[in-house]
């Protein structure tokens, strides 16, 4: 039994945030019912390619991006544009404990699906909304997309390369990092609301902003600025508090260099050959260092390039020095570490006979997590949620689908 199995989720969210939140409570064990538009259902269904292929090798209806963030959850398809489908949705609150949300600020209201309405009939129910910019503020109302909130939160101005080097400019993080950190604090924040609601009683409303994990997670960069008043630049894939923590060239590539302290620069400079480097007055300290990185960077770049990326990191691990090759991601999920970690899983799939997932990173020893499904296929469970949780006939299921409700 997964830590969360007593719990029912109502996820109406979609793309990615919500969603992401929504799989994390799945795979420790809530039940997650996933209420989508019949006939398209999360937007990202369609965000191909790449698709699933099935056994013959054809493309499948079910595209990757859908396929990372909706494992473990069920389908239920409801028009709630429509009276029926509001009152199926109200009824599935009343039976749930918490409700996950993407839309605009008010966009559920004008449905009776806004917090204030559903905590009329359950007022347990946990209500976690997620937006670009909150509920409040000039640019409540607007729609916000990771893409923009990175370039509007500040992390594209310290990603990327310098300022005068070719290339230079700011560039996007390559995997949709706002959403991803939103969904992990929007479930930090229903489980603090399950604990406040087991000991004191009663839901609440979540409100949940890209924008703002986005400036919470800028973390020293942000106390970087605001303790000076300089806002940082671009340093590529330096470190702005830390030298030498950076990519250096080797023989046949490139690998990752990331001193922490001075007693691990003076053991990475005997390995490179260069014990003078570490009594230097330039360089004895990190501060110095950082001060006087114009100077160290180039030299240690001259030395790396006599190795291979390997022996790098044989020698340097053997010191003690904390280093790394850069891997693409066949690389990466070659790894023996991530192999014996088992970060990739498969999963039985409808269509496919199997679905490649990635592994949740949470190990918990008495409650470890479970996986019971493929993300599931559109509305591939609406009839079975609808009779075993509100208690439908299958008359009346029958009626709503052929209404356009279901």
């Amino acid at each position: 039994m997964g830590a969360l199995s007593h719990l029912r989720v109502l996820d109406l969210s979609r793309v990615l945030a919500g969603p992401w939140a929504g799989q994390i409570l799945a795979d420790l064990g809530a039940e997650v019912i996933k209420v989508e538009r019949p006939g398209n259902g999360d937007d990202t269904r369609a965000w191909g390619p790449p698709f699933l292929k099935d056994a013959y090798g054809e493309n499948t209806s079910e595209a990757a991006y859908y396929l990372s963030a909706n494992r473990n959850k069920q389908s239920v398809t409801i028009d709630f544009t429509r009276p029926e489908g509001q009152k199926l949705v109200r009824d599935l609150a009343a039976k749930s404990d918490i409700l996950i949300e993407n839309f605009k600020v008010g966009g559920l209201a004008a449905y009776g699906l806004d917090y204030d309405s559903l905590k009329a009939i359950n007022p347990n129910l946990i209500y976690c909304s997620i937006t670009g910019f909150g509920q409040t503020g000039p640019y409540a109302k607007r729609a916000g997309y990771d893409f923009m909130i990175q370039g509007l939160g500040g992390l594209m101005s310290l990603t990327g390369r310098p300022e005068g080097e070719e290339g230079a400019g700011p560039v996007k993080v390559g995997v949709a990092l706002t959403d991803i950190l939103t969904g992990l604090y929007s479930t930090v924040a229903i489980l603090a609301a399950l604990a406040h609601r087991e000991h004191e009683g009663g839901g609440q409303h979540i409100d949940m902003a890209l924008l703002d994990v986005q400036v919470a997670c800028l973390a020293n960069q942000a106390m970087n600025y605001l303790t000076t008043g300089n806002p940082p630049k671009r340093l590529g894939n330096a470190h702005p508090n830390i030298v030498p923590y950076q990519d250096f060239p080797t023989a046949d590539g490139d690998f990752i260099l990331t001193v922490g302290n001075d007693g691990q620069f003076r053991k990475f400079a005997e390995v490179a050959g260069q014990p003078q480097w570490a009594d230097d007055p330039r360089f004895v300290t990190n501060k110095l260092r950082v001060a006087n990185r114009a100077e160290l960077i180039p030299l240690i770049r001259q030395a790396t390039v006599f190795k291979t990326t390997a022996e790098w990191v044989a020698q340097l691990e053997q010191a003690g020095v904390p280093c790394g090759p850069i891997n693409d991601l066949a690389q990466m999920f070659a790894d023996p570490q991530v192999k014996a970690r088992g970060l990739a899983i498969e999963l039985p799939h409808a269509l496919a006979g199997m679905v490649p997932q990635v592994a949740s990173p949470i190990r918990l020893s008495q409650t470890p997590v479970e996986y019971r499904r493929a993300p599931p296929l559109l509305g591939e469970h609406t009839v079975e949620i609808l009779q075993r949780v509100l208690g439908l006939e299958a008359g009346a299921v029958a009626a709503f689908k052929e209404s356009g409700v279901l």
